[in-house]
This record gives structure tokens, sequence and C-alpha cells, in this order.
């Protein structure tokens, strides 16, 4: 059987799927599926795909949404385009701080909090952060998510905020910290900062100015959008030129649920808009009524995404 990006049969047998799952299946329905399933041995390999992808990211629901599960929105062209993180798994090893952090952020929430010394930090969607003050140190870990830090001085007691494999210290400063897919994204919008990733030298990070650092480690700095980066403290999304692949990655965030990428070729395509943080469905409907791909709802939380027939 082809690879899934390339093959049409498998969404043919997700939709078989979705529809035999649904509450008003009768015989004929199971007539038609049994013709379908006999007809060509491929649609047999296709069905049995479409079981493993389904027993891997089913995600369990009071019940189903009648709207999303029938079989008129199930080949419906629906919602933007939209991309999945959830195709990989990683191991996160979680410490006691990840399991109750000190702040956090449900999906599609935004929230600022003060902390102990005055600074404060300003939370998005599905964040969480952990905080340490001793005498010494001001420590913060975020675990996931992102954050917008407004740093109140303190020469006797550093300001560092962890992500990942790395550290960013304030230097009397105004910074973003966005940690998503194992990548850590830091833009500063005031004075500097100073980011040390794995065992590299740090690195000094100017007004204007982001870094990012990963698997690969510590990217090289570049000029910064500010504008762009902090739009979610306005609930919007800002996109220019991004590839629909992480214009996925970044929707995902603000909708319940996992949003599967079979079709990895349109994942290049560009894509250039503002969306609202607080309608994430409304953004995948929009670009899924401008760009070439299709959107296959399971359930509620389920979706499959893969480019147009």
């Amino acid at each position: 059987m082809k690879e899934d990006a390339t093959d049409p049969i498998v969404m043919e047998a997700l939709e078989w799927f979705v529809r035999m799952r649904d509450h008003t299946v009768d015989a004929s329905d199971r007539r038609a599926f049994d013709a379908w399933l006999a007809a060509d041995t491929a649609h047999v390999a296709a069905w049995q795909r479409a079981e493993t992808l389904w027993k891997r990211f089913d995600i369990a629901q009071p019940e189903f949404d009648r709207a999303r599960r029938s079989r008129t929105l199930s080949r419906r062209k629906i919602l933007l385009g939209t991309l999945v993180a959830a195709a990989g798994g990683g191991l996160y090893i979680l410490n006691s701080s990840y399991l109750a952090p000190d702040y956090a952020t449900d999906i599609g929430e935004r929230r600022t909090f003060t902390l102990a010394d005055g600074s404060t930090v300003e939370l998005g969607s599905d964040s969480a952060l952990s905080v340490q003050y001793t005498d010494r140190i001001r420590q913060l870990v975020l675990h996931r998510g992102q954050g917008f830090f407004d740093v109140t001085a303190d020469s006797k007691r550093p300001f560092i905020v962890r992500a990942a494999d790395g550290a960013v210290q304030a230097l009397g400063t105004r910074f973003d910290v966005k940690y998503i897919d194992d990548v850590v994204t830091v833009a500063v919008s005031q004075h500097a900062v100073l980011v040390q990733a794995g065992s590299q030298s740090g690195v000094r990070i100017d007004h204007g100015w982001q870094v990012s650092y990963g698997s690969d480690g510590l990217s090289q700095p570049s000029p910064a959008n500010l504008d762009t980066i902090e739009a979610w403290r306005r609930d919007r999304l800002v996109f220019q030129d991004v590839p629909l692949a992480r214009v996925l990655t970044e929707l995902g965030r603000y909708r319940r649920g996992r949003i599967i990428l079979i079709d990895k070729q349109v994942g290049n395509i560009p894509v250039t808009a503002i969306f609202d943080t607080k309608q994430a469905d409304n953004a995948l409907r929009t670009i899924a009524d401008t760009l070439p791909i299709r959107v296959l709802y399971a359930t509620n939380y389920l979706a499959f995404v893969s480019g147009a027939r």
C-alpha cells in the first residue's frame, strides 16, 4: 500500500470507519461497506490502516457530536488545514513540579500572574510554569506552552527561566519564551537576555532579536517581528508565508483534541493569515475553504487532514 501521505484510499477507509461507528448506521450501510471492502484488496489494507490510526489516536469523550459524526459532515470539505503534532510520540520525564505547577492555563486560556517580587508573567494557551525563589536566585521552569515575562530588577537575585535543555537569564528586561514541540524560541521586547542551551556557551539576545534551541542546538540570532510574536497576547495568531504544518501546530494549541496530518505534502503550503485564537475551528474552516486540503472529523476531538482529491 502507498504511504498514507499520498494514498486517497486511506482517507476513504477512514470515512467508512467513521460512518460505521455512527449511531445511525443501518443494514444498507453495512451492505455498502461489505461491497466496498470486497471490491479491492487495497481496501482491506486501507481499512486495517484506518483501524490502526483510530486505536492510536482515538480520544475518549462522553458522547459524539451528532453533527460531526453524520455521514454528510464526514465527507464535507471542512476546516482549516490542520496539522497534527499528534503523530509523534515522545517521552517526557515528569517531575513533581510539573505534575503540580504553580501556574497553569487551560486550552484557549490566557492569564497574567504577579510573582512574589513584583515581576509578572502572562501565560498563553495550555501552558504550565513552576516558580522557585530563594535568597540567591529567582528560578522559573516553563514546562510547556508560552509565557511573556516582565521582570522587576533585583541585582542580588538573577531571574532565570528554564525550558527544555536551556535557560534564559533576564538582563533587566521583557521577553517572550515559547516551548512547543521540543523547540524553545526566545524573543526580546526590551533590553536583553542571555540564552544558554545544553553545553553551549550563552548568547546575548538584544531587543528586537530572537533565537531558538532544540535537538539541533542553539540557532543563530535573527531579527524578530515583535508584533507577530506577541500577537497571542491580543488573542491573535499572525502568519506570513508560514508552512501549513506549522500553522496547524499553532492552531492545535487552541483547540481540544488532535489533528492528524496524513498527507504531509500539503504541510509545505504557505499560509498568510490572521486568526482569532478564540475561534480556532473557524480558522480551520477558513483554511479548508481556501487551500487544496480536506478534513475528516472522526469525533469532536479527532480530525484527519489530507490533500484534496
